[in-house]
């Protein structure tokens, strides 16, 4: 018996390309189908989740918001991989630089997730399990990010599951650990890639600083963060190849 349609995605395999981009923003996920997918259509929109499908350079590609948090992604991302035959997501969103050297708009990929998330108790693991995005894709997105331009920086993402917390000083044990940035949902991705035997990769513009006190707006976010956008398009153009 199919497994689709799920609760959370109206639609059938065939709907979906071999690599889907996951912002955490719905209207991220909009621009990116009309302002660089074309023949781009609509495959889902459970929950006012919008998930489109149309070609880039003449490959395949959908764009599918995850929403916020480890909780959201982690079932979008499982149905994708195991109900709907995706074998790589791409998350592609914000993140809150946690070391000088990183700038505002600079992007960050997850060579790794720590996370204060208890996501990965499911799995009944006796020990530590260290979550890493796929290598293959992290090449292909460092040589992207060469090819637009782009400032990028490798190595560890943090992936906390609260954004308001009651410990101030939380941040700083990341940080004296050389952790890149702050985001919500890379560690979840990866585990649920590791499970099903798929790729996956968190590729994030940073939005706002946590030592500068710099920010962006919620528009700048949405519509302006085209390099990761180009950068990640490319990587799943290239992703067709693996």
């Amino acid at each position: 018996m199919a497994n689709y349609p799920t609760p959370h995605i109206n639609a059938s395999p065939e709907d979906f390309g071999k690599t889907v981009l996951m912002p955490g923003d719905p209207l991220r996920s909009k621009f990116i189908a009309e302002n660089f997918l074309e023949d781009a259509r609509l495959v889902n929109n459970v929950r006012g989740v919008h998930g489109y499908t149309g070609l880039y350079k003449g490959v395949k590609v959908s764009v599918m918001a995850s929403g916020m948090g480890i909780p959201s992604i982690g079932i979008y991302s499982y149905e994708l991989f195991n109900f709907f035959g995706v074998e790589n997501i791409l998350r592609i969103g914000s993140a809150g630089a946690m070391q000088e050297n990183i700038r505002i708009r600079d992007i960050v990929i997850g060579q790794g997730a720590c996370t204060n998330s208890d996501f990965v108790s499911q799995y009944g693991i006796s020990g530590n399990f260290c979550p890493i995005g796929n290598y293959e894709l992290l090449t292909l997105a460092a040589a992207a990010c060469e090819k637009v331009g782009a400032r990028y920086h490798v190595g560890n993402l943090l992936s906390s599951d609260t954004f308001y917390s009651d410990d101030t000083a939380a941040n700083a044990a990341w940080m004296k650990m050389g952790v890149m940035a702050v985001e919500m949902e890379a560690a979840g991705l990866y585990m649920n890639a590791a499970r099903a035997g798929k790729r996956a990769l968190a590729i994030c513009t940073i939005s706002d600083h946590l030592l500068t006190g710099e920010v962006t707006t919620a528009e700048e976010r949405q519509n302006s963060f085209t390099q990761m956008m180009e950068a990640s398009l490319d990587v799943a153009v290239e992703a067709e190849k693996l």
